[in-house]
Order: structure tokens, then C-alpha cells, then sequence
């Protein structure tokens, strides 16, 4: 970082209200006439790229971290599945949505006041360095001049940074073994899903056929209930039957009586007649 990057630095970092002075200051202190001009040309930067500045400095190690890891995952990302890509978008927005919230209390602690509109203005600025290299940069030099816009436009860190691009601290990318890693991890997430998703489908299937089972008792001891039920409806019914019979059995008996009495009456009567017709008339 050259001489002028680090007083660059500083200055943009400074609380708002302080930064005109201390950068006169700055600029009477340069022992280089050249430097003088460049230190008073430098321009003041919004409220939203102030606090990213703080951030990218007095929190270098976290900021570094996360743009270390979202380095790796754009290099991933080519081999995760939907949901993955899903879940890796959630977390992101939860990442620079915290990193923001970091940011502006820190800002709040110098003396700035963030309004929401600043914070969603860091929240993109941050969003847009997990999306491109030169965003990234940018931000992590600790110098930026303005907010950007987080739309997934590549970012020329020289448009919107003060000082020289060539020594801005870019996020390194992780190691190949750590991507290694990374990836086979994701790999193994996608199995440890896959088998998750087969064994849900398994216990929905499992529990199909509990309720099936639980159907079918409970029918077969409905019909059950139900023969039973026909069955004494059955023995009450042939027990009226064989009343029945045995009534019609001595009904039967009964005319046959009637009858043969009937016939011996109507013998009786014939005979009576016939003994009546046959006296002579006096």
C-alpha cells in the first residue's frame, strides 16, 4: 500500500464531520507537494461507503473471512444442486444482512447516524462483494468512495476506490484443499439429502401401511361385530320359526279334528233325516 492508499484510508474512515479538517490536516502534514494535491482532491464518501470503510478496517479479519468463504463458494456453487444453491442464497442475505447490522453499529458508535435507507445501502454494497471479485476488492480496501449497487454488475474497483487498484487486498480464494474439502462436503450434503428425502418417503410409506392395517382391523372387527350380530338375529329367527311349526303342526291337528268331528256331525244328521223321511205321514 503506497503512502497515499494509507492516508486514503484513514481519512475515508474518519467520522463524516471530521473529515474536511482532518484531511486539510493531512494535507499540511504531506512533506510532498504532489501528495498535498492528491490528499485535498481526495472527496468525502457517503454515509454508506464510510461505514463499510470502518468496517473493512477495524473488523479486517471478519470481513476478510467472509469474503474469503463466499470466494470459495462462487467456485462451488457450478456443483450444488437446487436446493443447495437455495440454502446458499439464504445465507448469504443472512451473512451480509449481519455484516451490515456490524457495520452501522459501528458507524452509530462514531458519531454517524444510519438511517435504513444507509443500512440497505451497506447490506447491497456488502451483497455485491459476495457476488463479484472486483466488488470484493473494493470493499476490502477499506477506501471506498461511494455504495454500490449489489445488482450483479461486475465492479471496476479503480471507478469507485481512492488510491491504486494494484494494491488493494484482494479476498484470496481458498486454498485447494479447503475447496476440496468444501465441495466434498457439499457432495456429501447431497447424499446425506438424497438419503434423507428416501428414507421421509420411506416412513410416509411406512405409515400408508400402519394405517392401512389399522383400516382393515378395524373393519374385520366391525364385520365381526356384525355376524355376530346377524348370527343372533338368525337364532331368534329360527327359534320363531320352529315356533311356527310346531304351531301350524297342532293347527294342523287341530283341523283334522274339527274335520273328522264335522263328518261324524253330518253323518249324524243324514241319519237323522233319512229316519225323518222315512215315518209315515199321520
Amino acid at each position: 500500500m503506497t503512502e497515499f492508499d494509507s492516508i486514503a484510508a484513514e481519512l475515508l474512515s474518519c467520522a463524516p464531520g471530521d473529515f474536511v479538517s482532518a484531511r486539510e490536516a493531512r494535507a499540511k502534514e504531506a512533506g510532498d507537494a504532489h501528495l498535498a494535491a492528491r490528499i485535498r482532491a481526495l472527496r468525502k464518501p457517503t454515509t454508506a461507503a464510510w461505514a463499510v470503510n470502518l468496517f473493512a478496517q477495524e473488523r479486517a479479519p471478519q470481513l476478510q473471512e467472509a469474503l474469503q468463504l463466499a470466494a470459495a463458494l462462487r467456485e462451488a456453487q457450478a456443483e450444488l444442486d437446487v436446493p443447495a444453491l437455495a440454502k446458499l442464497g439464504r445465507d448469504r442475505r443472512a451473512l451480509t444482512a449481519r455484516l451490515a447490522e456490524d457495520a452501522a453499529e459501528l458507524a452509530r458508535a462514531r458519531g454517524g447516524r444510519i438511517s435504513a435507507g444507509m443500512l440497505d445501502a451497506v447490506q447491497r454494497t456488502l451483497s455485491a462483494a459476495f457476488f463479484d471479485p472486483g466488488a470484493a476488492a473494493a470493499v476490502a480496501s477499506g477506501r471506498l468512495l461511494s455504495e454500490l449497487d449489489g445488482d450483479g454488475t461486475p465492479v471496476d474497483p479503480s471507478t469507485v476506490i481512492a488510491g491504486d487498484v494494484a494494491d488493494t487486498p484482494v479476498a484470496a480464494t481458498r486454498p485447494d484443499d479447503d475447496l476440496a474439502a468444501l465441495r466434498a462436503r457439499r457432495r456429501a450434503e447431497q447424499t446425506l439429502r438424497q438419503a434423507e428425502r428416501e428414507r421421509a418417503a420411506a416412513e410416509r410409506d411406512h405409515a400408508a401401511a400402519e394405517r392401512a392395517v389399522r383400516d382393515a382391523s378395524r373393519r374385520g372387527a366391525q364385520i365381526a361385530a356384525r355376524i355376530a350380530e346377524l348370527e343372533g338375529e338368525l337364532s331368534a329367527v329360527r327359534e320363531s320359526a320352529q315356533a311356527a311349526a310346531m304351531a301350524v303342526s297342532g293347527a294342523e291337528a287341530e283341523e283334522r279334528r274339527a274335520a273328522a268331528e264335522l263328518a261324524r256331525r253330518e253323518e249324524i244328521v243324514a241319519a237323522a233325516r233319512a229316519a225323518s223321511d222315512a215315518r209315515p205321514a199321520g
